[in-house]
């Protein structure tokens, strides 16, 4: 703490570090921490008793939050024929197979999504490594590899996220804005943590949820009470 500025122990000041609070009371107590200038992220942590090294308890996905997450994010699709028509009526910022993938080998970037097709996923296996490392590489398992084109587009650019766990059995995903009413930002956390418990794996026994916190990217944790 002694290396915190002054706002940000100030701020935790505020959060009792042995509650865990309900959820509607932890977004408010977040949302009375917002003193800088800029609109916060509100982030989400969530520590799973699941064991990493096991492929059958990895926990990976993505989930459309009811209230979005204040940011259009910018999608990309390896599609052709009437999916690629499809991807650039729903305002993909790129469309396109060979040349798409050309051109993120030279070092383009400019995106938050990839969205691909079964059939186009050979025209990218080459860049597993280049968008694999950043999190970008389309997969089966995070609704990024779809036939259905037009609503993978729609939610994505929406505020679908995506989410993974690390090497610690974390998962964290943002939540929303700090600019968003109380009632958005608990609806979106409540959707979260129903949606992590919808995919425990069959083989995590005992207490799944061992603790779960929500923050402003630039403040303390607010831990929650959940059922695990």
């Amino acid at each position: 703490m002694r290396k915190r500025s002054k706002r940000y122990r100030a701020e935790a000041a505020k959060v009792d570090a042995l509650k865990r609070y309900p959820v509607e009371e932890a977004v408010a107590l977040v949302k009375s921490m917002g003193s800088t200038k800029n609109d916060q992220t509100v982030q989400i942590a969530v520590k799973l008793a699941i064991d990493p090294k096991k492929s059958e308890q990895a926990i990976r996905g993505s989930v459309a939050l009811p209230k979005g997450i204040g940011k259009v994010r910018r999608v990309i699709v390896f599609a052709d024929g009437d999916e690629a028509r499809v991807a650039q009526e729903m305002g993909a910022e790129a469309v396109g197979m060979e040349d798409l993938s050309k051109k993120i080998e030279g070092g383009w970037l400019e995106f938050d999504v990839a969205i691909a097709m079964p059939r186009t996923m050979r025209v990218i296996s080459k860049l597993g490594k280049v968008l694999g490392p950043k999190g970008l590489m389309p997969s089966p398992k995070n609704g990024t590899v779809t036939d259905d084109v037009k609503t993978a587009v729609r939610e994505f650019k929406a505020g679908k996220i995506e989410y993974r766990n690390d090497a610690a059995g974390n998962v964290q995903a943002a939540v929303g804005k700090m600019s968003f009413p109380a009632d958005d930002l608990k609806a979106n956390v409540d959707a979260f943590l129903e949606h992590i418990k919808s995919v425990r794996p069959a083989t995590v026994k005992g207490i799944y949820i061992q603790a779960a916190s929500i923050a402003a990217s630039m403040g303390p944790g607010v831990a929650l009470a959940v059922e695990g």
